[in-house]
């Protein structure tokens, strides 16, 4: 049976649960081990999850026709903008 990929809340709630286990540090070595593990792969999990959706936010504004243009959002330029 495939393993069905978490969501990025998932993930993130999981990762929430092993650092609260490890920061009381009162489970055996080999299972502070594992869950160290499966900490750091889902770490870099929700990592690749927020710059996928970091590089699909994209900016509209109007062309000189009044036509919807996509353009990279750019935090800077929208300050300015206002």
């Amino acid at each position: 049976m495939a393993k069905q990929k978490k969501t990025f809340e998932e993930s993130l709630a999981r990762l929430e649960e092993i650092v609260a286990v490890l920061e009381r540090g009162e489970a055996p070595l080999d299972k502070l081990l594992a869950l160290y593990e499966e900490g750091a792969g889902l770490a870099a999990a929700c990592n690749n999850l927020l710059d996928s959706a970091e590089q699909t936010v994209m900016r509209l504004s109007k062309g000189e026709q009044g036509e919807p243009l996509e353009a990279p959002f750019d935090a800077d330029a929208q300050s300015s903008d206002e």
